[in-house]
């Protein structure tokens, strides 16, 4: 069966640049190669939801000029690609702190949004300086000034809490890949990926293209998800 909503940490650009005698910022610009190619996999293959985790919290972290680079071709990005979401009925999205993010980068974000908004295919998600330790502590709060207005019952369930997640009305993952070698989640999604199946491949993501997502989509579909259950439990 295929998968509803795939996720993808985008890992390996800065070796995959070292390799080529190149700048960091050069891998991350090939990577818009792989971008292209996963999002034309996923409307082929009736994928629902695509995200991509682009740059997490952390990244803020790094030398000045790879995040002015970054930023830069987050705007060439969206200018480029927003005539290719409306031409295949792609809606676009982006979650996270945003605060941070340069205000030109987010009026370009804002507008791709409300163009792409009515559109019914493929929504594609760019997760933009996001951690999944900032997400649980927003909903927190958020649900904290509620309960004192007493918009929402006293005791939190987790259906209540998943509401206010920056991902509320987003199906969880039910695969998330990750490129480059790295096993691990990088604060990435932590809440939403308690049930996901993960794959992970050696591939760095510049070299990422259909074939590598139709392998993982393949094993994926090999797997039974039982969800705490049995299998027989599952086959009643």
């Amino acid at each position: 069966m295929i998968p509803e909503h795939v996720t993808i940490i985008m890992d390996g650009n800065g070796r995959w640049a070292k390799q080529q005698g190149m700048q960091r910022l050069f891998g991350h610009r090939a990577g818009a190669d792989s971008v292209r190619a996963c999002c034309e996999y996923a409307v082929e293959k009736g994928i629902r939801y695509l995200s991509l985790f682009a740059f997490s919290e952390e990244n803020w972290s790094r030398p000045k000029d790879e995040i002015d680079g970054l930023m830069e071709l987050m705007i060439k990005s969206v200018i480029e690609e927003e005539p290719v979401f409306m031409k295949n009925n792609i809606r676009f999205r982006v979650i996270g702190d945003l605060s941070k993010v340069p205000s030109r980068v987010c009026e370009h974000i804002r507008e791709c949004e409300e163009h792409t908004m009515n559109n019914t295919g493929l929504t594609l998600i760019i997760f933009l300086s996001y951690s999944g330790k900032w997400d649980i502590v927003q909903a927190v709060n958020r649900y904290a000034a509620d309960r004192e207005k007493g918009m929402v019952p006293p005791v939190c369930t987790a259906d209540i809490f998943s509401g206010y997640l920056s991902t509320a009305g987003i199906p969880d993952p039910d695969l998330m890949i990750r490129t480059s070698g790295e096993q691990r989640l990088s604060n990435y999604l932590l809440w939403q990926c308690a049930y996901t199946e993960f794959y992970f491949t050696d591939v760095l993501w510049p070299d990422f293209r259909k074939e590598h997502l139709q392998n993982a989509v393949s094993e994926y579909e090999k797997r039974e998800r039982r969800y705490g259950k049995t299998t027989e439990q599952l086959n009643k």
